[in-house]
């Protein structure tokens, strides 16, 4: 929340803040010039929200002694912080503000502990707290919460060779980009929720072989099926997205993540689970932990119904329709084979990614679809086969599944193409396009997402693969599922300086 605060509307103001907390909550407030916000100010405010249950941080006037750069781009310094729940615009003394929000604490750096506070007699007039503290200083640097979000095609390299082979140019992908404005894509699968919890490495306990971290900071990703209809939307479909929710906070903030990325949300609430919620412990970069909060039983026959009614209403005026299956209950036999149906018979393209994961599951239960991308061990897994060659498990697997394009996903070692071409399987191999990922848990959404979109606008599987193995480099270079977009393509694309075979 960004408000003007003067001494005309700081009642006004301050009430809107107070109406938007529940009866019982506390509330810190901090304020600052936050010309650049560094570390120790994201100590500080750390620190602040620990204090209370909504922290309230005003940004002073453009006439403040120190402010040195416009008061429109310091408020846009602070908007980002996830533990700051409202920024306010100061036109007035932040004692005069105090005065009227009256916040349960009001915290300063310890550096002011000695000094004349104004805030002081603001605080003692209502009863309220000044504490000072300059938070941990075992806070990691910014850059450790910044860089991660941040694409860094430095770490692409594309092979020059396989273009070649298949006679196309690389350049030659942004025209195959420019054909997917417009499309209409069905997304329907299995939604995910990704909290990031981004820690500072304390050490080894001394009781324990057990490592201990500080959580600093959590942000919060629609991952799982969800980031196939975000990323398909980036892209520039348009989206309709179907999936199954709980009744809870996950699903409330997946719908406005989700409307925010310009996807059509189409949830179906299941009173029996929760929406499903993976948290990443991560430190210097790394997942030290993953802890799923989940149900996997099937929906019921009546959710099942509801979603097939919705979903063919859809399929009358659809280009593609995506199974992104993660096997929590969201798709049972019946319903796929259903849709299926329905999507043939009004002539819709077809493609499905089916992880398995630590679970069980079957790939090969997605038949006649165009594409599939399975993991080696979910193509193994599908056929119960860990001993024969991958030539073999393809074969196999595209007769089973009655494919037409294979593409087996192989980590580090990129990705194994087989299509079908006059009843002949042919195939060739991409290697990894990014060999210094960042966080591996969107690449194969995203490399689902671009290729299957690609083949829809014409695309041959060689360059549908080839755009999806660009955009699953891009995605892994950044922490967090977040929806990739068409111009990043185009950069990386238009990129010279790191390919080779």
């Amino acid at each position: 929340m960004d408000q003007l605060i003067d001494r005309v509307h700081v009642d006004q103001v301050c009430q809107a803040i107070r109406a938007s907390c529940e009866p019982e909550q506390t509330v810190a407030f901090v304020s600052g010039n936050f010309n650049v916000v560094h570390p120790g100010h994201l100590r500080l405010l750390k620190f602040a929200a620990e204090q209370a249950d909504v922290l309230v941080v005003g940004v002073n006037s453009d006439a403040t002694p120190g402010v040195n750069l416009p008061q429109d781009m310091r408020l846009d310094n602070v908007r980002p912080i996830s533990f700051v729940h409202h920024v306010v615009r100061l036109e007035t003394s932040p004692s005069d503000f105090i005065a009227h929000l009256k916040p349960t604490v009001v915290v300063k750096g310890k550096e002011f502990e000695d000094r004349d506070n104004p805030e002081q007699a603001a605080v003692d007039a209502y009863g309220g707290r000044l504490i000072f503290s300059s938070g941990e200083l075992r806070f990691a640097s910014l850059a450790l919460l910044e860089r991660d979000a941040n694409v860094d095609i430095s770490t692409v390299r594309k092979p020059l060779e396989f273009p070649k082979r298949h006679g196309f140019e690389i350049s030659q992908l942004k025209g195959q980009l420019g054909k997917l404005a417009g499309m209409r894509v069905a997304v329907i699968g299995d939604l995910i929720v990704d909290e990031y919890v981004t820690c500072d490495a304390v050490g080894m306990s001394q009781e324990d072989p057990t490592i201990v971290v500080t959580p600093l900071m959590t942000r919060t990703f629609v991952g799982g099926a969800g980031a196939v209809a975000a990323h398909a939307h980036g892209l520039g479909a348009d989206v309709n997205f179907f999936t199954l929710v709980g009744d809870d906070e996950s699903s409330r903030f997946a719908r406005s993540t989700l409307e925010q990325h310009g996807v059509s949300f189409n949830p179906f609430v299941d009173s029996t689970r929760p929406t499903t919620r993976k948290q990443r412990f991560r430190a210097l970069n790394k997942t030290l932990l993953r802890v799923n909060h989940l149900r996997q039983h099937a929906a019921d026959a009546e959710i099942q119904r509801q979603m097939l009614a919705s979903v063919d209403r859809a399929l009358k005026t659809c280009d593609l329709l995506l199974f992104s299956c993660f096997n929590y209950g969201c798709l049972p036999q019946d319903l796929v084979d259903a849709i299926a149906e329905r999507a043939t018979a009004n002539g819709v393209m077809m493609a499905a990614d089916s992880q398995v994961s630590s679970q069980t599951g079957d790939v090969s239960r997605f038949r006649n679809m165009t594409l599939l991308t399975p993991t080696e061990r979910e193509a193994r897994v599908a056929l119960n086969d860990f001993t024969s060659g991958l030539a073999v498990i393809s074969d196999r697997l595209t007769q089973r599944a009655r494919t037409i394009n294979l593409v087996i996903t192989l980590g580090a070692e990129g990705v194994l193409i087989n299509t079908m071409l006059d009843g002949v399987l042919h195939y060739d191999r991409l290697p990894a396009f990014n060999p210094s990922p960042k966080d591996v848990s969107g690449a194969g959404d995203s490399f689902f997402m671009a290729s299957s979109m690609a083949l829809r606008a014409g695309a041959d599987i060689w360059q549908a693969s080839y755009l999806g193995s660009l955009a699953a480099a891009l995605q892994v270079s950044r922490v967090g599922n977040l929806p990739l977009t068409t111009a990043e393509l185009v950069r990386e694309i238009d990129e010279t300086g790191f390919s080779h075979e």
